[in-house]
């Protein structure tokens, strides 16, 4: 390593350290190492130009986050909570199945952890609060079933996956549906277990009559997923496309069927959709400036050396890639992850013949993992501050929620026919 090249590394871990501006850091820091190095720092942002914004895959974030907002308007998140309440409230722990089931379907709509916890977390917690929950489980299930949004199609962070490694998006979102079904049939497990232990009590019985009411007024959101992921499937539309039609469904959903949304609350929303739009952009194109560093110093070649002079074993590789992608999440942002350590070990990945769509999806969950794993990850705060509940609490409850988590996560790593029996079914 030469010196530019360790100054920067030096100042990218005292940029986290120190809790700068994640944007303002990683740019300054990018800068730095091309004054040191005499580089023209507008390679960078016309590289960044012709490898990563002209892709047309990259409208599809904003139309995701769109559709997440409308579809987070108070009367649509009501009657999706009311459906997965007449499917599993019954139940022992009855107000924690319904907690991991709404996620699950908040998470065919959203693409985003971030969405589902802010979304219907709060409405989750109060709900378990009336039937007696600790508030430290409420919080901490709510964030840990959040995770499950961007695994279950559609999936932010795996466009922008799909964008780096140039992986079919169709296959990959076609790869997350099985672990989405089993890391939320994990979570349930382990409520179960809980509300035993515990004597959790069981939700309010729904008859029939009263849950066919209910499926009857959620009909029209449920069909969501199935416009945007049948759009895509059928080959009507792209990615893209089928992000713009979800979010032109949820807004007609909202404003004519539901009357959730007026012209105001449709402004607001434009408005927090362009702020959040601007924050993703800003973090992903600071991350690219760090990422192009890495890739004119050969850093990816150089991690590759080195984990194979430890093991060729590709089993033992991804324990050990699994492992660094689950700290970093505890620490760093989501898209800066994907953007700068991603292209370092998809040349390792490719050298040692791991199928792309399943490393994709592991290391997507991987990444959720870490929003919920204790001390930083984000979704604790979130769950934390929109509830009023000491974070102490909350960590002490997801402790065991992140075990099971990586659990899944181990057995998606080591039985890639998980993750790729519905891409080789349907996608070829």
């Amino acid at each position: 390593m030469n010196v530019p090249l360790i100054i920067f590394a030096v100042f990218f871990v005292l940029i986290f350290l120190l809790r700068i501006p994640i944007a303002l850091g990683l740019i300054t820091n990018a800068i730095i190492y091309m004054v040191l190095t005499g580089r023209d720092i507008g390679l960078v942002a016309e590289s960044m130009m012709s490898n990563l914004y002209v892709k047309f895959i990259i409208i599809a974030v904003p139309l995701f986050i769109f559709t997440a907002n409308v579809m987070n308007s108070g009367k649509v998140t009501d009657l999706l909570f009311e459906f997965a309440n007449g499917l599993v409230g019954r139940m022992r722990g009855g107000m924690g199945h319904v907690n991991v089931v709404a996620s699950f379907i908040f998470s065919g709509m959203t693409g985003s952890a971030v969405a589902d916890a802010s979304g219907l977390g709060l409405m989750e917690i109060e709900a378990m609060r009336k039937y007696g929950y600790d508030d430290g489980f409420s919080c901490a299930i709510t964030a840990a079933s959040a995770t499950i949004g961007p695994v279950f199609p559609p999936s932010i962070p795996m466009v922008f996956y799909a964008l780096l490694s140039g992986t079919s998006i169709g296959a990959l979102f076609l790869g997350g549906m099985l672990p989405g079904v089993i890391l939320g049939a994990a979570l349930m497990a382990y409520v179960a277990w809980i509300a035993h232990k515990r004597d959790y009590p069981r939700g309010a019985v729904i008859n029939i009559r009263q849950f066919a009411a209910i499926t009857v007024r959620a009909f029209p959101a449920l069909l969501t997923p199935v416009i945007l992921l049948g759009g895509i499937y059928t080959g009507v539309v792209t990615p893209t496309e089928a992000g713009a039609l979800a979010g032109l469904y949820a807004l007609i959903v909202s404003m004519l069927i539901y009357r959730a949304l007026g012209p105001r609350h449709l402004w607001g929303i434009i408005k927090d959709t362009v702020r959040r739009t601007g924050t993703v952009s800003i973090i992903v194109g600071s991350a690219f400036t760090t990422a192009y560093v890495v890739a004119i110093e050969n850093v990816p070649d150089m991690f590759a050396t080195v984990l194979l002079d430890m093991t060729t074993n590709r089993y033992v590789i991804l324990l050990i890639i699994n492992a660094l992608f689950l700290l970093l999440g505890m620490f760093i942002d989501t898209s800066t992850i994907t953007v700068v350590f991603i292209p370092m070990v998809l040349p390792l990945i490719k050298a040692l013949g791991i199928d792309l769509v399943h490393f994709g999806v592991v290391i997507v969950l991987n990444m959720m993992i870490g929003l919920s794993t204790p001390p930083f990850g984000v979704l604790l705060f979130i769950v934390s501050g929109i509830s009023d509940t000491p974070l102490k609490a909350v960590i002490k409850e997801a402790i065991p929620m992140v075990i099971v988590m990586i659990g899944v996560l181990l057995l998606l790593t080591y039985i890639p026919g998980i993750v790729l029996f519905l891409p080789n079914l349907f996608w070829g």
